[in-house]
């Protein structure tokens, strides 16, 4: 090594110290909250209450700029471009399979309709330098796979949120179809969880298909809201609350988050059998400029 290099690597080294004594490494840095949108149970009540209002909240507290597809930043000289509400999806009940002029024509006009919201959703998506992605396994989401792919594509960090999915209504009515002795209502009511589907996931494995494409150290089995309950007032015992007083995460993001912003963690890479510095996390010190 010459001593050229031997300079600059010693000037990297401090550089990286000076920034994890600010305790601030999240700062400056920018994130888009990746999620299920249409398929939700209520778009009104996803937009006003859901996971997204609280992380947005708890990265704003880190100096993070954050992303929310569901405010969506103004393009300059384009207003509203892109822009959705509870309501965007009813246009989806014009569509029509009718092989005619007259169908070719509403169905190009409601893909000409919604490509905006995909272009500007995947601009933040490449703008961002890194992602929380929440993915329940019981909810049917192709833009949230489309930015996942987008951001690792780029090797972007995707904090991969995978909760317990269970539907205690259905064991319930279960249950009450049993005392019933209603055979007939039992076999229905399995003939519905198997055109649903209805597939419960209590232990919160993600997909094959998704650890293949996310690194293992990304993966998170709930947000862990209760411990900041009290420090952000946050009053209201939202359903998602109440899952995780249920089935508290073993590994909650926000706990990772909070100590991502005094030191970039190492991720354990299986080549190496051992924990190796973690390069993904390339966000730039504004000081340094």
């Amino acid at each position: 090594m010459t001593k050229k290099q031997s300079a600059t690597q010693a000037a990297l080294a401090f550089r990286t110290k000076t920034l994890e004594k600010k305790a601030n490494i999240l700062s400056g840095s920018t994130v888009y909250l990746s999620g299920p949108m249409d398929f939700v149970a209520s778009r009104r009540e996803e937009k006003e209450l859901g996971w997204r209002n609280r992380v947005g909240q708890f990265l704003r507290g880190y100096g993070v700029t954050v992303y929310d597809p569901w405010y969506k930043p103004l393009a300059k000289g384009l207003g509203d471009y892109g822009r959705e509400d509870e309501f965007t999806t009813e246009k989806r009940g014009n569509w029509t399979y009718d092989d005619s002029p007259e169908g070719d024509r509403v169905r190009a006009e409601l893909c000409s309709e919604f490509w905006p919201t995909l272009h500007i959703d995947l601009r933040m998506t490449d703008t961002a330098d890194f992602l929380v992605a929440f993915v329940p396994t019981n909810i049917y989401s192709v833009g949230t796979v489309h930015e996942i792919v987008m951001a690792r594509l780029q090797h972007k960090p995707v904090l991969f949120v995978s909760p317990p999915v269970t539907f205690r209504a259905y064991d319930s009515l279960v249950a009450h179809l049993q005392d019933k002795g209603d055979a007939e209502g039992e076999a229905l009511l399995e003939q519905l969880a198997q055109e649903a589907p209805l597939r419960p996931n209590t232990s919160a494995t993600p997909s094959m298909w998704n650890m293949a494409l996310i690194d293992g150290h990304y993966f998170f089995d709930g947000f862990g809201f209760e411990k900041y309950r009290e420090k952000f007032g946050w009053k209201t015992l939202s359903a998602l609350d109440q899952h995780e007083r249920e089935f508290p995460p073993r590994r909650p993001l926000l706990p990772y988050l909070e100590s991502l912003n005094r030191k970039i963690p190492k991720r354990y890479d299986i080549e190496h059998d051992d924990y190796v510095e973690n390069p993904e996390w390339l966000i730039f010190d504004d000081d340094d400029l």
